[in-house]
């Protein structure tokens, strides 16, 4: 539950009504830490879920075991995930359940060809709950408030000794110890929004306001999340700058922008002359509706949906992120260190992701490949029979028989 509160964003409750303690002091721990309070948030409905199953089976969190823990992971990954009650049946002529909306969602996206979401959890999900299980139980081992024995753990040593011994530091490193019950996670391509399809979906947006935010996050590769936060006094139009704070360690981070998200910029800020009240802290992204209340990532997220809805795609928001971080990759003339600099990435390896070639033009080059094979244009040397020989001109030069 959303609190409102500065040192206690979010409460978890029990079936009473009361506040869950131990998850409680976690949090503040978290807090601490200066983890942010979108992180709390999530870590609270994975904690929820643990919770409710330790509930159902009338066991007590600090009396579970790794048989309980090795239960609610094997449930976490064949149970469906909850649905509400707006899509679970669909009138299109017909009653339909949520189960047979779910998997019809699952199937590749006709404009965009990547899976929607199904009916069970993802393995990213799974793994993310069995991390944060896992970190919650570590909290109170130490501090003495909970089981001597983590109920989440490691898995087996192949094989004792010091890690990462003998290493060759010409090679990397290899991963580390995983969670006992944590899936295996295969490494997924991000997608970037082609230009084509870009300029469809950026005629779809009818306000100056929407135009200036899928600027400046095509332009930026700013996180949403960072570009929403963004207040009047973090925008430089002068150096086409726009000030942002990162995710991860909360810093402040200029970001160069095009002038054309400044252009849509301006004319959005013209719209709201009288309308907001002046101040350099005050926000930069306000509703289209009255009374104007300062912009929040979900209604921001339901803009982009409408668009979507209109196209019948299904792009996600982070996905401009990936479409401006691919741009930037791809420019010969632009260092991938100057990337991983704009994007925030602690990593390169991160950044070079973004080297290797989108999906989508993966599949058109194999599709033409197909295609001259079938038109008889990509027959290789031999195929026809003949041995393939080496051209005249090129025999004169290598013997020196230029009078031949």
């Amino acid at each position: 539950m959303a609190t409102g509160e500065v040192f206690e964003p979010y409460r978890l409750l029990d079936g009473d009504g009361g506040v869950v303690e131990p998850v409680a002091v976690f949090f503040r721990e978290l807090q601490a830490g200066g983890r942010a309070t979108g992180t709390l948030r999530s870590y609270g409905m994975d904690l929820l879920r643990w919770f409710r199953f330790l509930w159902a089976i009338g066991i007590c969190w600090d009396r579970a075991t790794s048989v309980e823990a090795r239960d609610f992971c094997r449930w976490l990954q064949l149970a469906d995930k909850p649905t509400g009650g707006n899509w679970r049946r669909r009138d299109d002529g017909g009653q339909q359940t949520s189960v047979t909306a779910a998997r019809r969602m699952r199937s590749p996206n006709a404009v965009t060809g990547r899976l929607g979401p199904g009916v069970k959890y993802a393995p990213a999900s799974v793994a993310h709950c069995e991390t944060v299980l896992r970190c919650f139980y570590e909290f109170h081992c130490e501090a003495g408030s909970g089981p001597i024995v983590n109920p989440f753990p490691m898995a087996r040593r192949r094989r004792a000794g010091r890690a990462h011994a003998h290493h060759n530091p010409m090679e990397g490193f290899a991963p580390e110890r995983g969670g006992r019950f944590r899936p295996k996670l295969t490494m997924r391509m991000p997608r970037q929004i082609p230009d084509a399809m870009f300029d469809k979906l950026f005629a779809q947006l009818g306000s100056h306001r929407d135009r200036a935010l899928l600027a400046f996050w095509v332009s930026t590769g700013a996180r949403a999340s960072e570009l929403l936060g963004v207040t009047t006094a973090d925008i430089d139009p002068g150096q086409q700058l726009i000030t942002v704070i990162r995710k991860g360690n909360r810093a402040l981070q200029q970001l160069p922008a095009s002038p054309d998200a400044f252009v849509w910029l301006r004319l959005y800020q013209a719209q709201l002359v009288d309308l907001v009240p002046p101040g350099p802290d005050q926000p930069l992204w306000w509703t289209l509706r009255q009374p104007l209340r300062a912009l929040n990532y979900h209604a921001a997220r339901a803009m982009f949906t409408r668009a979507n809805a209109a196209l019948g795609s299904n792009w996600t928001l982070h996905d401009l992120r990936h479409t401006a971080a691919y741009r930037m990759a791809r420019d010969p003339q632009m260092a991938l260190t100057d990337v991983q600099w704009v994007l925030g990435h602690a990593h390169l390896s991160t950044t070079q992701l973004y080297t290797t070639a989108p999906v989508e033009d993966m599949i058109a080059a194999v599709l033409a490949h197909h295609d001259r094979r079938r038109k008889g244009l990509d027959v290789p040397p031999g195929g026809t029979g003949e041995r393939p020989r080496y051209r005249p001109e090129s025999m004169r030069v290598l013997f020196g028989r230029t009078g031949q």
